[in-house]
């Protein structure tokens, strides 16, 4: 089975009104917009510790898990589900807010590092490596210098995306989804290409 085969397509983000719309929360927007498309709806699933939705049927059904937990122990309801369906890290594919990349941006990899994200990290943690894609979503960074930059990062995630910033979000997450298409049809190498050479120019923001 190819890295491209995807079974289970997690979406990061924290349960609760409260996050609903937070540039954190990213990964939930983009398989609320999925599952939208698909006429597919999300349900309670208390074993898998998330809400889950199918498209598809037979050998092309495709599983979408937002985990309830909050965004740092992201990595339980990733194991509890793969475990519950008898999947491969192979066929993992999470979806994440990055803070580093600029909104208008996407990043498409079959393996690395957390990056600092705290989701990441648990999952890497709960998986025992490294080695399972990630489609990563620019938010961007706060701007201004480095020391505020550390001091606003956690109000920049947690806070909402502003009415400019969301005509970019609305294309960036159209195209994620075309992404996510690409990489069942024509494999993980050829949507690499499309995905991380995606840009918005950033003067569409302002």
């Amino acid at each position: 089975m190819s890295s491209g085969d995807f079974r289970l397509i997690v979406g990061l983000g924290n349960p609760g009104t409260k996050y609903a719309g937070t540039r954190h929360n990213v990964g939930f927007m983009a398989l609320e917009k999925l599952a939208q498309e698909e006429a597919s709806n999300f349900k309670q699933q208390n074993k898998l510790f998330g809400l889950l939705a199918e498209i598809g049927v037979g050998e092309n059904r495709l599983r979408l898990l937002m985990p309830n937990t909050f965004m740092n122990d992201s990595g339980k309801a990733i194991k509890a589900t793969m475990d519950w369906f008898g999947l491969e890290v192979n066929q993992l594919l999470v979806i994440v807010d990055d803070l580093d990349l600029p909104l208008g941006r996407l990043r498409l990899r079959t393996k690395g590092s957390s990056g600092g994200h705290k989701g990441l990290l648990s999952t890497i943690h709960h998986l025992g490596t490294e080695n399972f894609s990630r489609l990563r979503i620019g938010i961007g960074a706060p701007n201004c210098s480095i020391q505020e930059r550390q001091m606003r990062t956690i109000s920049h995630v947690l806070g909402s995306f502003t009415k400019e910033e969301h005509s970019i979000l609305e294309d960036v997450l159209s195209e994620a989804l075309i992404g996510l298409r690409t990489i069942q049809l024509e494999g993980i190498i050829n949507a690499s290409n499309r995905i991380n050479s995606f840009c918005i120019e950033k003067n569409k923001v302002n």
